[in-house]
């Protein structure tokens, strides 16, 4: 039997998120020190201590939001200790990862700054963990209130004079694990507790996120939505593929055959986790007010052999470009809940965008893949209706696929091929409008393990794509295995 892709182009469903293509920098081994901030004395090229390489390729993914400045990292962190002159900031140690000591040298100001610089929104996540509820109304004071307050004077002092425009905060992180051990009820009183205190100044409006579950603790999500549900506007879950276990997820270069398929069955379970937790929620929010924010995803993979094991640095190969691939279909597919994403994480860390050495940086496979997808932001989720084989080995789906319709009407479509060695035919019959000429982009590789290094950067990196046969309004292609590609139509 064949596969085949039916594509409604006149049918739109929701509006894609540009925030489902978010990112995520915590303090966190070498992604925010060395790879987002070098410092204005950095004989590596910067701008106000923000490096221009890492800046540059991250601009051009079109950023919509970045996450700041945990996980963990956020219910150790005291916001007091890294503003004001840097010669004078609170040297800390950052016990979750590493316990390396910080300077607290990139803190509010310059998070603020590489967000504007980025052209993004911030996401700041607050300290519920070890934190006070007045700390947390003061950050929000500080950076938003237009005024006459000990807090807006305070910013006004260290150099800015206009309040930011803060849209997103993340009340608390992972609170049933590292931040605070607690139990659901528990943190859910909390959470309506220091919501209370971030207050909404002038016009600025927060989009207040509660720290929600791991994976499929739906008890979580549960209890936060029975109790605390009227108070949020977002419920985070946390999901991260991981092919082994725990203590030995397996090594990001040097894996087997039977390890790629169980790391693209782990990536398509995120989908179960959204349909279930997104029931939950149904039957507390049936208009769906309350967006569902992934806001850590991705694989976790074994530490490169000799670096730090708390800076969780990773390689990045084709199989981590088709966990994203996969996993962006799936996030736009549930885009009437799913209302934004931030991958973990964005330089050196992780399923990161880019990684560093020095003065030298690469662009990894996932990077590649946010680049294709960015055409997804804010479009129209289009009714797709798939008739998808199952390999009879792995039992994975053949073909993956999700599609959008941007403003100026073109018809995007991403498919995935996750075979490590088959490639697979299918057939798209596009309904709703006509086809006036289609372009295609591939990102694919000759072995599973390829990898961009620092001294071959584009081992693995798109290309045009021209398999494929168009008549009147159907497409036929062929993917090759292990394959990203973007069919872009025009009518």
């Amino acid at each position: 039997m064949n596969n085949t892709i039916v594509i409604n182009t006149d049918v739109k469903k929701a509006t894609i998120n540009k925030n489902i293509y978010g990112h995520f920098a915590e303090h966190l081994g070498r992604c925010i020190y060395e790879g987002l901030w070098v410092g204005e004395d950095s004989s590596i090229p910067n701008t106000n201590g923000i490096r221009n390489d890492v800046l540059e390729a991250l601009r051009n993914v079109q950023i919509p939001v970045l996450r700041w400045p945990g996980g963990c990292f956020a219910d150790e962190y005291h916001w007091k200790d890294g503003i004001g002159p840097r010669e004078n900031r609170k040297h800390m140690v950052n016990t979750h990862w590493g316990g390396v000591v910080e300077n607290n040298h990139f803190g509010t100001h310059e998070f603020m700054m590489l967000c504007d610089m980025l052209g993004a929104e911030p996401y700041i996540c607050g300290n519920v963990g070890s934190g006070t509820v007045q700390e947390m109304s003061e950050w929000v004071e500080y950076m938003t209130f237009d005024g006459e307050s000990p807090m807006a004077n305070w910013r006004k002092e260290n150099g800015r004079n206009e309040p930011w425009k803060l849209k997103y905060f993340g009340v608390g992180n992972e609170n049933w694990g590292c931040g605070g051990s607690m139990r659901a009820e528990y943190y859910a009183d909390l959470y309506r507790r220091y919501q209370t205190y971030v207050r909404n100044y002038g016009d600025n409006k927060i989009y207040k996120i509660a720290g929600g579950a791991s994976a499929d603790d739906y008890n979580w999500t549960e209890v936060l939505m029975r109790e605390a549900g009227r108070m949020m506007d977002g419920l985070s879950l946390h999901y991260y593929t991981v092919p082994g276990d725990w203590a030995g997820k397996g090594s990001a270069t040097d894996f087997t055959a039977d390890e790629w398929n169980t790391t693209m069955e782990k990536a398509l379970h995120i989908e179960e986790l959204i349909v279930k937790h997104s029931t939950i929620m149904d039957k507390y929010d049936p208009d769906k007010r309350v967006g569902l924010i992934i806001d850590e995803w991705g694989t976790w993979f074994d530490v490169e052999p000799g670096t730090n094991p708390g800076f969780l640095y990773q390689q990045n190969t084709i199989r981590d470009a088709l966990v994203a691939g996969v996993s962006l279909n799936i996030f736009n597919n549930h885009s009437d809940r799913v209302q934004m994403t931030n991958i973990a994480q964005t330089v050196n860390v992780l399923q990161a965008m880019v990684l560093t050495e020095g003065e030298k940086m690469i662009l990894t496979p996932t990077y590649h893949v946010f680049d294709m997808y960015k055409v997804h932001q804010d479009a129209a989720l289009l009714a797709v209706e798939p008739n998808i084989q199952k390999d009879e080995a792995t039992k994975l789906p053949e073909i993956h696929v999700s599609a959008s319709k941007n403003n100026s009407g073109k018809t995007n479509i991403t498919l995935c091929n996750m075979s490590r060695d088959q490639e697979r035919k299918v057939t798209i019959d596009l309904r709703g409008g006509s086809v006036s000429d289609m372009t295609g982009t591939i990102l694919t590789s000759a072995n599973m393990n390829d990898r961009n290094t620092f001294d071959n950067p584009d081992a693995v990196k798109p290309a045009p794509f021209n398999d494929m046969r168009v008549e009147n309004n159907s497409i036929s292609v062929t993917l090759p295995p292990m394959a990203v590609v973007l069919l872009t139509a025009a009518e």
